[in-house]
Parts: structure tokens; C-alpha cells; sequence
């Protein structure tokens, strides 16, 4: 027989104890889990239920529309440039600068224009002066029979028209000779001819007094273009010469933009073109924006183009600063109205990885339901397919989920 009491035996016998024990304390957790699992406790570890608010899917007045692609554009653009030549001394503005109608936005050297309108009014001074006129005077106007050499010729002329009324006189009476009274004729036709010729001078000193007038004023408007304004409201696109630069008549400095409103052009197919009216408006969206601005038709081409077969059409767009000239867009030409169209409000709509859905309760836990969408204003979304008319969709569901307990409240 064996001996159960040698030391090995033992240690045999307690290796042994030890793993049946060990197999028995797992075998007794893994039996009593599930039952820990199953038992609650109901003051703690209870979940709150997130409040909501819930609106309803309702069909409203949405609109027939005409789905156009187009680009944004500036309603108007400038190339600024100099109207005289010059040296530029300043420039007060450079690219992205807003400019106001009238702002001055460079400056030319004005010396030599300021010699030029002295040396006119000078000019100025001594054709007045040569009709009688004070040289600081504004009024031209001057009558010719009050001339000194008017007044002179007449008076040459007077004495001439005597003398050979005189001579007919004598003749007549046989005192002198007929060749006297030729003599005083002949020198009345050459006073004649000076008094004529007088006047004319006197008309002619005016005419030089209106040209040196004339040079004055295009003297000072030059002076006057040696600052050069904006001509419009806008932003500055492109800055075109520098400080110290000559520039010749003509010469750019700037390119200006006006950006508010923006012109959406947009072609229309021929098929669709004969609901396009100005005056309707249109829903427009930017890529990267998730804004909707609103324009509205103002101007129509009056052709359809035969390459294509489209219809140019544009509108205008206010700009709340958001928009650049030259952006891609989306528009959606509003041609009736009264169409009716199932809608909810764009704050219940939740955009996750390209899929858009809205959340519903259904007994007391949140649900989410996948949607097609279709137009969009400012307010509201077009829904195509997912839920009906009369539903409950939660508005603002930010990172709620499908299964999280909610509460409705008013």
C-alpha cells in the first residue's frame, strides 16, 4: 500500500486542494453574474431625460422653382486712372481697402498745374484789359459802341460822313469841284471801312477774352484732376502703381469693385425659360455658407443663345460681406408662389457625414429618420421623402441619438 504521510504526498494533496478551489470560486462568479446583472437599483444610476422641443411637419406655401446654376459678379467695376500726367506723390489706398464715392484715393504732384492756372488768369487779366474791362472782373460782357477804339472810329467816320455831305453841298452850288467832292467820298468809304474794322477787333478781343476764360477754368480742372477720386463705392481689387512713379495721361492706378448688391448671372434652359419673369425672386447658396440670401430677377437677355440654348438671365444679390465676386452658386428661381410643399424647419435638420435626418419621439426615446431634401429658404427645407405631413420632429436636437429618453416640453 501507499504512504499518504511522506512530505511529497502532502504537498501533492495541498497543490491539488488548492486548484479544486480555485475552479470552484471561478465557477461560482460566473454562475452568480448574470443575477448581480439583472439587479437594479432604483434611487441610483438612473438616466434624466433630456428635454426637447418638437414642431410639427406641416405643408406650406413654398414655391415652384427653377434650379440654376451661376456665378456671383461684381455689379460694377473700374479701372481708376489719371486724367493728366504727373509724378504720383500718394496713394491712400491698397488692395482690400474700402473707398467711398468721391474719397480721394491718390494724389499727383500739383506744382506745375498750379503755375499753369496762374499764368491763364494772367492771360485772362490782359484780354480784359483790352476791352476795358477790370482785370478781377467775372463779368465779360461788354458792349462794343462803348469802346475806346470803337468810339474812336465812329467818331473818324462821323467827321468823314460830314465832310462829304458838305462836298455834295458845294458841288451842287458850283463853289468847288466835283474832284473835291470825290476826295471826301472816297476818304468817308475808308472811315467807313476802319469803323467796321474796329468793331470787328472789338468782337474779336472778346472771342480771346472767352478762349483765355476758357483756359482758366481747364487750367484749374486740371489742377483739380491732380487729386484722383473714386467714382464709385466699392473695395479695391488691384492696386496698380506705386509712390514716385510717372504716370502719362491715362496711366491706372486701381482696379475698384463694388460688391453690394452682386450680380448672379445664370443661364436658364430654353424648356424652362418661359416662366422666368423679372422681378421674382431667388434663393441663392455658396458653397462652404450655409446662409440663404435672396435676390431677385432685374434684368433678362433678350436672345436665347443658339450654341447652348440658354437664357441669360441676372440678379441682384445683397451682400452682407459674406460674398466674393467670381463664387460658384446655387439659385433656385422662384416662378409660383402658391405651390405647396411639405417643410420643416432648418434648425431640425442634422447633417452627419453627407446624410441628412431629422429626430422624432416615439415612446419617450428619440428616433432618427433619414430624409430627402429638396429646396431651402431662409426658414424653412423642402422634404421630398422620409416623414409625413403631421409629425413631430425635435428642433435643435444637437448631439441627441437614437434611444436617448427625451421629455417634450411647450
Amino acid at each position: 500500500s501507499e504512504n499518504y504521510d511522506t512530505p511529497n504526498t502532502r504537498i501533492r494533496l495541498l497543490a491539488l486542494a488548492q486548484i479544486i478551489l480555485a475552479l470552484t470560486f471561478a465557477a461560482s462568479c460566473k454562475s452568480d453574474y448574470p443575477a448581480s446583472a439583472r439587479q437594479s437599483n432604483p434611487g441610483g444610476g438612473a438616466k434624466v431625460a433630456r428635454q426637447v422641443k418638437t414642431t410639427a411637419v406641416a405643408e406650406t406655401p413654398f414655391g415652384e422653382t427653377v434650379t440654376a446654376n451661376g456665378t456671383l459678379a461684381a455689379f460694377d467695376q473700374a479701372t481708376i486712372s489719371v486724367k493728366v500726367p504727373g509724378r504720383l506723390r500718394t496713394i491712400g489706398v491698397d488692395l482690400g481697402s474700402v473707398v467711398q464715392k468721391g474719397q480721394v484715393i491718390a494724389q499727383l504732384e500739383p506744382n506745375d498745374y498750379q503755375l499753369r492756372v496762374q499764368q491763364a488768369e494772367a492771360s485772362l487779366s490782359q484780354a480784359r484789359a483790352r476791352l476795358g474791362l477790370a482785370p478781377d472782373g467775372t463779368d465779360d460782357n461788354v458792349d462794343p459802341e462803348q469802346t475806346a477804339t470803337v468810339r474812336q472810329a465812329r467818331a473818324v467816320l462821323d467827321e468823314a460822313r460830314f465832310n462829304r455831305d458838305r462836298s455834295a453841298r458845294l458841288v451842287e452850288q458850283g463853289v468847288i469841284a466835283k474832284a473835291e467832292f470825290e476826295t471826301a467820298n472816297a476818304t468817308f468809304k475808308v472811315a467807313e471801312g476802319r469803323y467796321q474794322d474796329a468793331y470787328e477787333e472789338i468782337r474779336n478781343r472778346q472771342g480771346v477774352l472767352a478762349q483765355r476764360r476758357s483756359e482758366v477754368a481747364l487750367a484749374r480742372q486740371q489742377l483739380k484732376d491732380t487729386s484722383v477720386v473714386a467714382p464709385l463705392d466699392g473695395v479695391v481689387q488691384e492696386k496698380r502703381a506705386s509712390v514716385g512713379e510717372y504716370l502719362a495721361a491715362g496711366a491706372p492706378i486701381v482696379n475698384i469693385v463694388r460688391i453690394d448688391p452682386l450680380r448672379l448671372r445664370a443661364e436658364i434652359p430654353e424648356r424652362e425659360s418661359r416662366t422666368v419673369r423679372t422681378g421674382q425672386n431667388v434663393p441663392v447658396t455658396v458653397d462652404g455658407d450655409s446662409n440663404v440670401y435672396v435676390g431677385q430677377i432685374t434684368r433678362l437677355s433678350p436672345v436665347i443663345a443658339e450654341q447652348n440654348r440658354v437664357l441669360m438671365v441676372e440678379a441682384d444679390v445683397r451682400n452682407n460681406g459674406k460674398l466674393r465676386p467670381g463664387s460658384f452658386a446655387h439659385a433656385e428661381i422662384v416662378t409660383n408662389d402658391a405651390k405647396m410643399a411639405v417643410t420643416v424647419p432648418n434648425n431640425a435638420i442634422v447633417t452627419f457625414a453627407g446624410i441628412e435626418k431629422v429626430l422624432v419621439v416615439q415612446n419617450g426615446k428619440a428616433l432618427e429618420k433619414p430624409i430627402t431634401t429638396g429646396r431651402r429658404n431662409g426658414e424653412f427645407t423642402e422634404i421630398v421623402a422620409g416623414i409625413t405631413v403631421g409629425e413631430k420632429v425635435i428642433v435643435d436636437p444637437g448631439n441627441l441619438q437614437t434611444g436617448q429618453e427625451v421629455q417634450v416640453v411647450d
